[in-house]
């Protein structure tokens, strides 16, 4: 890497000699505008609307439209003398946490390495930044414009993330936020619910950039002279009508197929959804309702069998006493007579 800016780190009185290197790199394909024919480069001169003459870099100025066809025209000299403190500085204003930075607001970053005997000074802040799960709000200017940035830790290395001004970040001004829109709790479980089953550990190395790849397998079949075949997908149709719980269902189930598992379905296999579950309590608690009455009723009935039983025992006992002696006298004469 190739650093792109050398200064200081203003830490109190503590200043840490670094070096600035981009860290981000644009892996975009680039392409040259070309003559179709022939294949030669595109060219633009650079002339001037007034006297048509092609003008070269030594001869261009920065010039500011202040309307109605004016020009104001700033040189080199007009730049020079505005007060940048902090043009081969970057000064550390204060130390805040990091979640309070709005992600919005980051812009660029760049890796600072130590230069010369700052290492000590250099690793000093880190650890302390560390320890404090702080991020340091600092100024810097770079190419001739002052930014504010942050100072943070990133696999051991300070990482200065520029960040915009509040003024150059736009108010979101849209129609449907000043709608009366309610969303159904039956609606926000199920997305939850989609939430959940795609809820994962984010690892940036497992996506990729499928059109590069793509377009650069072109390239290189065009320098080879081969051709390109490229499989034909099949496009889902849209559906027809939109209804919300039906897409929010079967997002759940999809995203349950591609993790290996059983999609949540009537009668089926697989966890149950927040709405399921809840509509199984309702079910079960409406059968359970239904069936109260009937209970009471069989158990009223078993009652009374009960107390029919108890008032028969008695008149059972005392019908089974009468019947002994009248079974013991037909048994009697029933008996033959012994002969003399």
């Amino acid at each position: 890497m190739r650093a792109i800016w050398k200064g200081a780190v203003s830490f109190g009185l503590v200043s840490i000699g670094v070096k600035l290197y981009s860290a981000t790199e644009e892996k975009d394909i680039r392409f040259h505008q070309v003559h179709r024919e022939d294949g030669g480069r595109i060219r633009y001169k650079r002339t001037c609307s007034v006297c048509g003459e092609e003008v070269t870099y030594d001869d261009i100025a920065k010039g500011y439209d202040i309307g109605g066809g004016e020009m104001v025209i700033l040189t080199d000299e007009d730049f020079a003398d505005l007060p940048l403190t902090s043009s081969r500085a970057i000064d550390v204003l204060e130390f805040v946490p990091a979640d309070q930075v709005d992600p919005i607001l980051y812009n660029k970053a760049y890796f600072l390495e130590p230069e010369g005997t700052a290492t000590k000074p250099y690793v000093l802040l880190r650890d302390a930044l560390i320890d404090s799960e702080r991020v340091a709000i600092v100024k810097v200017a770079l190419r001739q414009r002052e930014q504010l940035a942050t100072l943070r830790v990133r696999e051991g290395v300070l990482l200065l993330n520029t960040m915009l001004w509040p003024d150059e970040i736009r108010t979101p001004d849209f129609g449907f936020l000043d709608e009366d829109l309610k969303v159904r709790p039956p609606e926000l479980a199920m997305a939850s619910s989609l939430i959940d089953s795609m809820t994962g550990e984010f690892e940036p190395d497992v996506f990729t950039d499928d059109y590069r790849a793509a377009l650069q397998e072109v390239i290189d079949a065009k320098v080879e002279g081969r051709e390109v075949v490229q499989p034909e997908e099949v496009e889902e149709a849209p559906a027809a009508a939109v209804d919300l719980m039906a897409a929010l269902k079967a997002s759940v189930d999809r995203a349950r197929a591609a993790r290996g598992e059983q999609p949540a379905r009537g009668g089926g296999g697989g966890e149950p959804t927040p709405i399921s579950s809840a509509r199984s309590a309702q079910k079960a608690a409406e059968k359970k309702a239904a069936k109260a009455p009937a209970k009471k009723t069989t158990a009223k009935k078993t009652a009374e069998k009960k107390t029919a039983a108890k008032k028969a025992e008695p008149a059972k006992k005392t019908a089974a006493k009468k019947a002994e002696p009248a079974k013991k006298t037909a048994a009697r004469k029933t008996a033959p007579r012994k002969s003399a």
